[in-house]
């Protein structure tokens, strides 16, 4: 049973910085990591997503704050967030593919506040 694991969401101040954390188990050859968003309201959004071939992409939102990376031994995805906005209030959900399929984690919380 695949199950993904998100941790570090919160709340901060404008400006402010923090490391979502994504750990995956009961999954192999993990082809794409990424993070998306959904903030009250609206539709959920790519945030950034990285695959095994190393090719990296990030929402023009979030582009020159945002990093992503991964640690293929841990099976583990991070977003470090950087000059938080309140427009980046969102609820951030971890996502991985591989070749069975399509996995999501539960969600995590970040606000930002002015």
């Amino acid at each position: 049973q695949v199950q993904l694991v998100e941790s570090g969401g919160g709340l901060v101040q404008a400006g402010g910085s923090l490391r979502l954390s994504c750990a995956a188990s009961g999954i192999r050859s993990i082809n794409v990591m990424a993070w998306n968003r959904q903030a009250p309201g609206k539709q959920r959004e790519l945030v950034a997503d990285t695959w095994s071939s190393g090719r990296i992409s990030y929402s023009n939102s979030v582009k020159g704050r945002f990093t992503i990376s991964r640690d293929n031994a841990k099976n583990t995805v991070y977003l470090q967030m950087n000059s938080l906005k309140p427009e980046d209030t969102a609820v951030y959900f971890c996502n991985m593919k591989d070749a069975q399929g399509d996995y999501w984690g539960q969600g995590t919380q970040v606000i930002v506040s002015s």
